[in-house]
């Protein structure tokens, strides 16, 4: 018999059957959520790094604060997914290179630390001016020679490693052909940069900010959409066991929200309306953003659910 071939039994005896466990709305929120905070983690390195202080309320101040809350609520959807919860723990006990969620363990450890030293070097203004003993802090870790470099390098090597890590984490699934592509990590780094940058389009009150994190974005969707159709276009022309995987984003049951909800309303609609205000063609509006946010957060659920109905079928 070929290893490879799944089984599967009407049966519904535990103790005798294979049971495969089908991953459900927690992980899908868990993987946008941790790429939300690998983009503001890039985002606000980059900013901290060219040593842009001069306005502190802007948004991208907030963002490692943010990012915190954010990656907290991805980590509890994460551990509501765990069969054995009590033993989360185990995964700090040891270090092994060839596995992708031993990776990421790890990565979201150092994801907080980095985070929180980020948010200490440049509190907002106003949360500074209430808490005298912040601000004191704030200006000794400044004073240390190029700390500020230092964190904000850390910052955007972890945010980088943690958005690729999302689109690793299923990749590295060989069971599953549609996740099979070295194009995931790219992919879902890209969409998680782009949410980010979204976000701060969103909820940004400065015009240079909500214009400089508009441009980005528009910069991010025209590449996630290259990605998405060289994804495409190497599983097609990959085994017939890629090919059917891909089938169903290409005329199968995920076809009509893929590219209508996912590429159509989250990713080209936004893009062209936030073109056509960059250019002060229209005013900027927060549908542009939303959308994005919501196609992200879709993206997952598609890739999420379609991957775990491809199957090789070597019978």
């Amino acid at each position: 018999m070929n290893p490879m071939i799944e089984l599967t039994s009407s049966r519904a005896n535990e103790m005798v059957d294979p049971a495969l466990h089908v991953w459900g709305w927690e992980i899908p929120s868990y993987l946008f959520l941790g790429g939300l905070v690998a983009g503001m983690m890039i985002i606000s390195g980059y900013f901290l790094l060219r040593g842009n202080g001069t306005k502190r309320d802007t948004v991208t101040y907030l963002l490692p604060g943010l990012g915190i809350a954010f990656l907290s609520l991805g980590m509890l959807a994460l551990f509501l997914d765990l069969e054995q919860k009590l033993h989360v723990w185990r995964f700090y006990t040891t270090f092994r290179a060839t596995s992708p969620m031993s990776w990421g363990s790890w990565i979201l450890l150092l994801v907080y630390p980095a985070m929180a030293t980020q948010m200490l070097l440049r509190p907002p203004a106003r949360l500074a001016e209430r808490v005298p003993p912040l601000a004191a802090l704030s200006k000794r870790l400044r004073a240390i020679p190029k700390m500020e470099s230092i964190v904000a390098v850390a910052n955007i090597a972890l945010g980088t490693s943690l958005g690729v890590y999302t689109g690793v984490l299923l990749s590295t699934l060989g069971a599953r052909p549609l996740w099979n592509s070295a194009l995931l990590g790219p992919l879902f780094l890209l969409s998680g940069l782009s949410a980010a940058a979204a976000f701060v389009h969103l909820v940004a009150r400065d015009r240079d900010e909500q214009v400089l994190l508009a441009r980005a974005d528009n910069a991010f969707l025209g590449m996630e959409l290259a990605v998405i159709g060289l994804f495409l276009i190497g599983l097609v022309t990959s085994t017939q066991a890629h090919a059917d995987a891909a089938s169903l984003l290409l005329g199968g049951p995920y076809t009509a929200v893929f590219w209508v909800f996912v590429v159509g309303v989250g990713l080209v609609l936004p893009l062209g309306i936030q073109s056509l205000a960059t250019r002060h063609v229209i005013q900027h509006t927060p549908v542009a953003p939303i959308l994005v946010l919501a196609g992200g957060l879709l993206l997952r659920f598609v890739i999420v659910y379609a991957g775990q109905a491809s199957h090789w079928n070597l019978i």
